[in-house]
């Protein structure tokens, strides 16, 4: 799986992409999301604020129930405002 950071996730993942393995338990988004923070201390960091994420999957907006496989592109997209 591919997954893309965008905004102050990138910056504080220290990349802008980056490929995993999904196993074969993780079956959705929500998984995914829950899962990630369990690997990796940046991951449990940058995640704090999950919940105000945008996630697209494959360009299409997802829901915690969209599900995800291995061969998918994830993208973590934080909202940002302007003024």
């Amino acid at each position: 799986m591919k997954l893309k950071y965008f905004a102050w996730l990138r910056d504080s993942l220290g990349c802008d992409s980056e490929e995993i393995v999904l196993p074969d338990e993780i079956r959705n988004v929500g998984m995914l999301l829950d899962w990630l923070p369990t690997q990796d201390e940046r991951f449990k960091r940058a995640f704090e604020y999950i919940d105000v994420v945008l996630i697209s999957v494959n360009s299409h907006y997802a829901d915690r129930d969209h599900p995800v496989h291995d061969e998918d592109e994830v993208l973590l997209a934080p909202p940002i405002a302007g003024g």
